[in-house]
């Protein structure tokens, strides 16, 4: 909820902007509340950035660029070495600000940091990564090269569901590239994202390279319209990511914006089934379904269905559901009393629409949290193509199994789809692998492994209405978007050209 500062909630952590190397309060006078998912209690303020806020942030960034652009590739990596080391010893630290947050269990929220820490060891490669490419006496006495060379501010906007990893497909290759940054990471998820700030100043990142701001609408606007800014990098809803690829571009901006998902796994009649129902209840579950990646439809092919089914229920019925620190627990709570409440009429609309409700996790109770925002896990059979629970992301722990006669239906299915982000095919015939990986149109597709997310050296991205943009995040796409080449011709000789010449100049 938006709600003016109030001195009443003084007792209550603030959560201030991190600008030009320091805790700076700004000049807003509106600020959201934080929760802990698994109690349901208000544990933050966090201040909602203004115009003028984002603009200091900006002004922070653009000051500190020169200077940082001319520093030598191999000094930035340096940073980064030290920020890596820093990263990996408080692994923990994040993992409990995350898990507090956001409510995933410590066990996935070590995880998920661990794997956005991947990307800053790639970053460290950057003297290689961002080296040109030269060729000798293309034209008699000429030469050529090229340079990629950084932008300038570049901005990233991420989401509540991985407040360590998500940042961290950014900033990291941004300003090891040689741009500046500024972050305004998810307002119900803010914590993690200033002790990374805190690390890197440590590691030695000179002041304004990295600045954070918090907010709302207001915030994004504000860096998708300022002037000085000349990349955005955004994960989160598709229609958010259309709006802001599309304001990016009217506004001259280079855009990466990575949008919802609707991701199927494909289970064959030759696939082990209880390898698969372990799959596909890891991959649907964790994390309470809170994944851009969570596998949420299952595809049943040819006669396994009621035994898949059968099986998922019974792998499903034994999850741990409760709060994220506790140990044993394996699914926590979902992010907010308001998103909860938005997948309880996600299932609601299933019933409704006459999808057969396997498992209903819509009464659960944690003892103890009952003011949590607990939803138990939720198993949809006999899902059709034009049920509400198919066509929308519902984005928690509730999975919708279709059936269908043979793969050439299933691939069919999928293509269909308006998102592309991630797809799964289970199958022991390299027939079928091969032909679902090349016919299938998705971005990120795995053969026996649900969550296809790749290493920070490759890319992540989707097809269609999953990405807005033309460069998927980290990766060489990452180095690539966050840099412009500069093709250079030289030609250093006194030899006589025999005056001006008006004809198209040819070099050979």
């Amino acid at each position: 909820m938006n709600q003016p500062v109030d001195k009443a909630l003084s007792s209550i952590t603030q959560v201030p902007y991190w600008i030009n190397g320091a805790k700076v309060n700004g000049t807003t006078t509106r600020s959201g509340e934080v929760t802990n998912p698994a109690t349901g209690a208000v544990t933050k303020q966090v201040a909602f950035a203004n115009a003028k806020d984002i603009d200091t942030a900006v002004q922070a960034a653009k000051a500190a660029f020169p200077a940082w652009r001319a520093t030598p590739p191999l000094r930035r990596a340096r940073v980064m070495q030290k920020f890596l080391t820093l990263m990996q010893e408080n692994v923990n630290e994040l993992a409990r600000l995350a898990s507090e947050e956001h409510g995933k269990t410590l066990p996935d929220a070590v995880g998920s940091v661990t794997r956005g820490i991947e990307v800053i060891e790639f970053a460290c490669g950057i003297p290689h990564l961002q080296k040109g490419e030269h060729s000798e006496n293309v034209g008699t006495d000429v030469d050529c090269h090229t340079l990629r060379q950084p932008l300038g501010v570049c901005a990233g906007i991420t989401p509540f569901n991985f407040p360590a990893m998500v940042p961290l497909w950014m900033f990291p290759v941004a300003i090891a590239t040689g741009n500046t940054f500024v972050l305004k990471p998810s307002e119900k998820v803010p914590s993690c994202s200033m002790k990374m700030a805190e690390l890197f100043k440590q590691a030695g990142l000179p002041d304004g390279v990295f600045n954070i701001v918090h907010g709302d609408k207001e915030a994004v606007d504000g860096l998708l319209n300022h002037p000085d800014v000349k990349a955005i990098s955004f994960v989160g809803s598709t229609p958010i990511a259309q709006y802001i690829y599309e304001t990016c571009a009217k506004n001259g901006k280079r855009v990466q914006a990575l949008g919802g998902a609707k991701n199927h796994a494909i289970i064959m009649p030759d696939a082990d089934l209880d390898f698969a129902a372990d799959a596909l209840v890891g991959a649907g579950y964790g994390s309470a379904g809170e994944r851009c990646m969570a596998i949420s439809v299952v595809v049943a092919v040819g006669g396994i269905g009621d035994a898949l089914v059968a099986k998922v229920k019974d792998k499903a019925s034994k999850i741990e559901v409760g709060p994220g620190d506790k140990k044993g627990v394996e699914m926590g709570p979902l992010v907010t009393r308001a998103h909860r409440d938005k997948v309880k009429g996600y299932i609601d609309q299933g019933e409704k629409e006459g999808a057969k409700l396997v498992m209903d996790g819509r009464g659960k109770v944690v003892p103890g949290y009952e003011n949590g925002f607990y939803l138990g896990t939720t198993l949809f059979d006999h899902v059709k193509p034009n049920m509400t629970i198919y066509k929308d992301e519902i984005f928690g722990p509730v999975l919708s199994v279709l059936r269908v006669d043979t793969l050439e239906d299933a691939i069919k299915l999928v293509n269909d789809c308006p998102y592309a982000n991630g797809t799964a095919c289970f199958t022991a015939s390299g027939g079928a692998a091969r032909k679902f990986e090349t016919e299938i149109e998705v971005g990120m597709v795995g053969i026996n492994v649900p969550i296809p997310v790749p290493m920070a050296f490759f890319s992540f991205g989707g097809w269609k209405q999953s990405l807005f943009g033309d460069y998927s995040v980290h990766g060489m796409d990452g180095v690539r978007f966050y840099t412009r080449p500069k093709v250079v011709t030289t030609r250093w000789t006194t030899t006589d050209v025999g005056g001006p010449k008006l004809n198209m100049p040819t070099l050979g």
